[in-house]
């Protein structure tokens, strides 16, 4: 697991190579803000090979965020993450690992008959309830997650994981209550807090797509309120004082602003973006889809790429979700050791201050 001094050690190593906030804190580690995501790609052993080279790549550079999840690439992408760890010259305590679970995962390749190989491989295994599925592919009821869990680290080859999400839960939202997905979450944030206090996972959170950037109204819209008052029930029931949920996941780009721009969520001082309900929860944000899965890198408004530094439009646009208020760091899908190189040189420059960030929503 990632350490004070592990991290510590490596942002001493590199600090000097970047701009002044380019480590960022997570309780007591020290972060990088720009992270390798691993979501993109085909389950082949040559995009394994890519990976393991841009992972070892860009842990030598600096970057000491690693992104992944079970189901990415048929479980091959945590797979590839393990073994980068390993064949590095960083030490595991000084890189922190954040994996995911809740789609039902292939298993190095897609199946010619995905439906019935998930079945008989989740359903008549009795590792899901059929009742508990989603759209035939996604699961958060406590016992799957606990299960993914332990797939994850055996994947990964490690003792633990430093954060762990639950992986889009408002896919739930297609088969059941906004209510039932909070008690099925209450419910798994338990199993997360056991983990927790038995060493498996550093802290566990949510990742999402759409639910937190939404209006209140929306199909697929969940209450980060009501989500913390849950896991602060949940750490409650197992005998926790404080809860270990401290993360969420988002997407979050020029394009894609809403986490900023949308008051979705009620709080007692009235609505309040995504954004600041994590930062007055003091909880960290990792954003998502920095790059737009490149489209960033061919297109951006003038006037807000007019006020980001960076030699690169990825560059700026990288730098863009870094200066939102209250991120922790920018996920960046880094498939090959030439988009580290020019993905890292993003944390040379410094991203907007506050000011100037709030100005391009005026």
């Amino acid at each position: 697991m990632a350490t004070y001094e592990g991290t510590w050690a490596y942002r001493d190593r590199f600090h000097e190579d970047f701009a002044r906030t380019y480590f960022r804190p997570f309780g007591d580690f020290a972060l990088s803000s720009i992270g390798v995501g691993t979501y993109l790609g085909d389950p082949t052993d040559e995009a394994d090979e890519q990976y393991h080279e841009a992972i070892v790549t860009a842990l030598e550079s600096g970057v000491n965020v690693i992104d992944t999840a079970i189901n990415y690439r048929c479980q091959r992408s945590e797979r590839v993450v393990g073994a980068a760890i390993a064949d590095s010259e960083s030490q595991r305590d000084e890189v922190f690992v954040a994996t995911k679970g809740g789609f039902l995962p292939f298993d190095g390749s897609q199946p010619d008959d995905p439906g019935r190989y998930l079945h008989e491989k989740f359903v008549d295994s009795g590792l899901v309830d059929r009742d508990d599925l989603a759209m035939g592919q996604h699961c958060i009821a406590p016992d799957y997650i606990d299960a993914m869990v332990d797939r994850s680290l055996d994947n990964l080859g490690l003792d633990s994981v430093d954060l762990y999400y639950v992986h889009n839960p408002e896919t739930q939202l297609e088969v059941r209550s906004r209510e039932a997905v909070y008690d099925q979450l209450e419910a798994t944030f338990e199993v997360l807090e056991r983990r927790a206090n038995d060493g498996d996972l550093g802290a566990y959170g949510l990742a999402t797509w759409e639910a937190f950037r939404v209006p209140e109204g929306d199909d697929s819209y969940l209450s980060l309120p009501e989500i913390l008052t849950r896991a602060e029930q949940a750490a409650a029931t197992v005998g926790n004082e404080e809860s270990h949920f401290e993360a969420i996941q988002l997407p979050f780009n020029v394009y894609m602003a809403d986490a900023f721009t949308t008051p979705s969520h009620d709080t007692d001082a009235g609505p309040k973006s995504v954004l600041e309900v994590a930062h007055e929860a003091d909880l960290h944000v990792f954003t998502s889809a920095s790059l737009m899965q490149g489209r960033l890198t061919s297109e951006m408004p003038d006037r807000v790429e007019a006020e980001l530094s960076g030699e690169t439009r990825a560059q700026r646009a990288i730098n863009f979700a870094r200066s939102a208020p209250g991120v922790t760091c920018a996920l960046v899908g880094m498939g090959s050791s030439e988009h580290v190189d020019e993905n890292v040189a993003a944390g040379t420059f410094e991203p907007l201050g506050a000011g100037a960030f709030d100005a391009i929503f005026e």
